[in-house]
Order: C-alpha cells, then sequence, then structure tokens
C-alpha cells in the first residue's frame, strides 16, 4: 500500500467525463497555486475516447456543433479552434465533427493543460479499472489493478453500463448471432449476412445502420414506438428564453406550458427546435420540482418523445439515414421481441403482434442505461452494498448533493463525487457535454476547497 507524497485525486473512468474532470482539477489547482496528483484509472489504452467518442467510423458524427462542445466555459470557440489546427474539413463552430475527433480533441487539452501545470501538477495514468474504494477518516483507499492507494478523493466518471438484453428471450440471449452490445471492441467488424434486425430506434441504431448498410443488404430497426430521432437545423435558429413555469409543477401543468411554449415558437419561427432547446438552462430544476410519482410517470409515457426531441441528429446523419429509408435498405417500425428460434440460417423472432422476422445477425441497439442499481461494475456494486452509495432516485444514477457529492445510506459524505451518468436521477439532463462540462467545473472547485481547506473561489474558465 502506498499514500500519496502530495494531495491525490483518482478518476475512476478516462472518457469524455473523466477527462473533463482531469481537466478542470488541473485548471483549480493552477488557479489556487497548490500542488496536485491526479490518477486517471481506466483499462482503456486510450484517454479523452470512452465508448462514446471511440468509434473510429468517420460517419459517425457529434449531434452537437463544434461552438458548443469546448472544454472551456468562457472560450466558446476552443474546439473549433483546435479542429481548424489539425486541418479538418469545414472546421467551424457550425461543424457537426466525426466523434473520434472530440475524443482526440479532449486527450490534447488534458495534456495541454498538464504541460502549462508542469512542476505543480502531476497526472498518473492506470490502464486498469478502480475495482474497489473504501472510505477513510481523511480520504479514500482505492484497488486499481493490483495497486492500492490512498487518495484524497474520488471522482466517478463510469459513464453508462452496458445496453440492457432483459428484452431478448433465452434463444436470442444465447446465440452467436446476437450482438448484445455494438460498442465492444470489434462487435460490429464481423458482422456478415444480408439481413439484420437492430432493435432499438434511436441514436445507437442510427451509428449502426450508417456502419452496416451496404450493397444487398436489408436492414429492419423496430422498437417499442418506432420513433427515429429529430434532426438538428441545417441553419442557426433563434434563442428563446424558457417558459414561465407556474409555481405548482406536476406533469399536467408542465405539459401544457411546453406545449403552449412550442406553440409559439412555431407561430414566430416556423420551428419547434428554439422551444426545446430554450428549456435545457432549466431542465435539472423543473426536474427537481416534480414530485416523484410525475417523475416516474414521464419516465414510463414520455421520455422516449423527449428524447427523439432533444438529442437529435446532424443534418448529415440525418440526410443519409433518409436516403437510406428510401431506397429501402434500412425499414424503420414499431414491434417488441415475443420469441426467438435460432436456426442453420438465421433468427427468426416473433414480435407481440404476431410478425415475424427472418434474420441473419440481431443487433442490440436499445442504448446504454443508467441504473447504476443493477450495474454488475465491482467499483459500483461494492459502494453500493457497503453503504458508502446508494442508487439516486426512480433508480437512475446515484444520490448526490449539489456539487455530485456522493451521499451514503445513513446520510454521511465521504470524499467521494460523480458527475455525468452519475446524477442522471438528480438532474436527469446532464449526459451531454455542456451539462457534464459544467459538472467537471464545479466538482473540481469543490474537491480543491475541501483540499486547501478554503471557501470555494468562483468557478473560472481558464
Amino acid at each position: 500500500m502506498t499514500g500519496p507524497a502530495m494531495p491525490t485525486v483518482a478518476v475512476a473512468g478516462a472518457g469524455a467525463a473523466g477527462t473533463l474532470t482531469a481537466i478542470h482539477l488541473v485548471a483549480a489547482a493552477e488557479r489556487a497555486g497548490t500542488p496536485l496528483r491526479i490518477l486517471i484509472a481506466d483499462p482503456d489504452p486510450h484517454t479523452g475516447r470512452g465508448v462514446a467518442y471511440g468509434t473510429t467510423d468517420r460517419r459517425h458524427l457529434l449531434n452537437v456543433p463544434a461552438g458548443k462542445l469546448s472544454a472551456w466555459p468562457a472560450d466558446p470557440g476552443h474546439f473549433a479552434a483546435w479542429l481548424a489546427a489539425e486541418g479538418v474539413p469545414g472546421a467551424g463552430p457550425g461543424l457537426f465533427a466525426p466523434r473520434a475527433e472530440y475524443g482526440r480533441y479532449l486527450a490534447h487539452t488534458l495534456a495541454a493543460a498538464s504541460a502549462r501545470a508542469r512542476g505543480l501538477v502531476r497526472i498518473d495514468r492506470a490502464h486498469a479499472p478502480i475495482t474497489r474504494a473504501e472510505p477513510t477518516g481523511s480520504g479514500v483507499r482505492v484497488t486499481a489493478g493490483p495497486a492500492r492507494v490512498d487518495v484524497d478523493a474520488l471522482v466517478l466518471a463510469l459513464g453508462s453500463t452496458a445496453p440492457c438484453t432483459g428484452w431478448a428471450p433465452d434463444a436470442l440471449a444465447r446465440s452467436s448471432r446476437f450482438v448484445a452490445d455494438p460498442w465492444a471492441r470489434g462487435a460490429l467488424a464481423g458482422i456478415g449476412g444480408t439481413s439484420v434486425l437492430l432493435v432499438g430506434t434511436g441514436l445507437t441504431m442510427v451509428d449502426v445502420a450508417l456502419s452496416l448498410a451496404g450493397p444487398g443488404r436489408r436492414l429492419r430497426a423496430i422498437s417499442r414506438h418506432g420513433l427515429l430521432p429529430a434532426v438538428h437545423a441545417d441553419r442557426p435558429l433563434p434563442q428563446l428564453a424558457p417558459p414561465v413555469l407556474p409555481e405548482r409543477l406536476g406533469m399536467g401543468e408542465l405539459r401544457t406550458a411546453i406545449r403552449r411554449h412550442v406553440r409559439a415558437s412555431l407561430a414566430a419561427h416556423g420551428d419547434w427546435r428554439p422551444a426545446i432547446d430554450s428549456l435545457r438552462p432549466v431542465t435539472a430544476e423543473v426536474w427537481s420540482r416534480l414530485p416523484l410519482a410525475d417523475r416516474a410517470e414521464f419516465l414510463r409515457t414520455g421520455s422516449r418523445r423527449w428524447e427523439v426531441l432533444r438529442h437529435r441528429m446532424a443534418p448529415a446523419v440525418g440526410a443519409r439515414l433518409s436516403a437510406l429509408l428510401q431506397s429501402g435498405s434500412l425499414h424503420v417500425g414499431a414491434g417488441e421481441v415475443e420469441s426467438a428460434t435460432e436456426s442453420a440460417d438465421g433468427i427468426e423472432v416473433v414480435l407481440r403482434d404476431g410478425q415475424r422476422i427472418h434474420a441473419e445477425v440481431v443487433v442490440n441497439c436499445t442504448g446504454p442505461r443508467c441504473d447504476y442499481g443493477s450495474a454488475a461494475d465491482p467499483l459500483l456494486r461494492g459502494l453500493l452494498d457497503s453503504g458508502h452509495a446508494r442508487p439516486g432516485p426512480l433508480g437512475l444514477g446515484l444520490a448526490t448533493d449539489t456539487d455530485g457529492r456522493l451521499t451514503s445510506t445513513g446520510g454521511q459524505q465521504h470524499a467521494l463525487w460523480t458527475l455525468g451518468t452519475g446524477r442522471r436521477g438528480e438532474l436527469w439532463e446532464c449526459t451531454a457535454i455542456p451539462e457534464i462540462r459544467a459538472h467537471a467545473v464545479a466538482l473540481a472547485e469543490a474537491i480543491a476547497a475541501r483540499l486547501s481547506h478554503r471557501t470555494p473561489m468562483p468557478a473560472a474558465a481558464r
């Protein structure tokens, strides 16, 4: 066992959330002039990519334009400028860049921040997961691979868990023709055959369809509602103020207010998108004001429609998908899997309405999960089983305070923080980069204040 020679923060996860956390921990230490060691632990050989930005398919584009994805809140053009410096065609604030570029950008930005703070901040990268965390009186003892290290704080930047396969009948789940997680390394590379069934019709399905489409191949996508993500406008849209919401807020009042707001946007601008986008700054507050029963109702009856409107496709992606639909290469419809039978030449899937679909391969495109309470990850399981963490509202993410610090089953707080998917139950809208970035800034300041025993200073951007 080793103890830190300087204040140390461990970050579990090297994807976007973990890398943004490290970037802003460096910045906070630099502003305070205090030494800091950051240990980033993740088995991925790369930093900054994770599942979201690990794809190498250039057809997989960001669903937010570059001007909204800077790592630095006070320098919104930072990512667009980096793209231009890297020679990416069309670089500018309106570009929906390939997703792989954002992973490279985050790694470059962390390296640049670290170089500026050299001599003050040290970054160590462990290519192993943190599998155990035991709060101590002053910090946390973490296990990463064979090493056990005492750190002053631990940030869980674990992202979403693997897609749910509970909907898949046993015969399908056991089949070698079933791709349970399309983002597992090499999962799509070996897919052959001319007929592929995609279960799920959200953004995951869109990416998988773009990767698998080809001459002679028929793709069919189904989901309970059969809804596709909306498409971003191909032009700048006006910005609207959020709607005025009633003091007493429930799902009925909220739906009425949003419908009125959308109608006003359509009347004034001929487009519903400004109304939906205007909700972004107030979504977390609205979510926290809703009674728990209303939040549960939203998850059952309204969340899919919200995702369709809120998390949209890049215009170029929408055009490619439209071409696949028009050519007949892709068919999208409503349906739920009831049973499956494997044969020598494929799998016959029976839907609940009696339809039968023969496919040579079935790909699970239902998307990532946010229910940490059922995750198999040993770090999460250990924290939840010991009571050092507890599930967030409705089983989404973890229970946290306003800075993302975890609360235990007994109400105590240890030196444990989370962000991104880990705060889904508390905030709902917290998995897109603008929200993750804001939470990384606040979290870094809270940890820096704890380490230096000072009052948090206002979060600066650089």
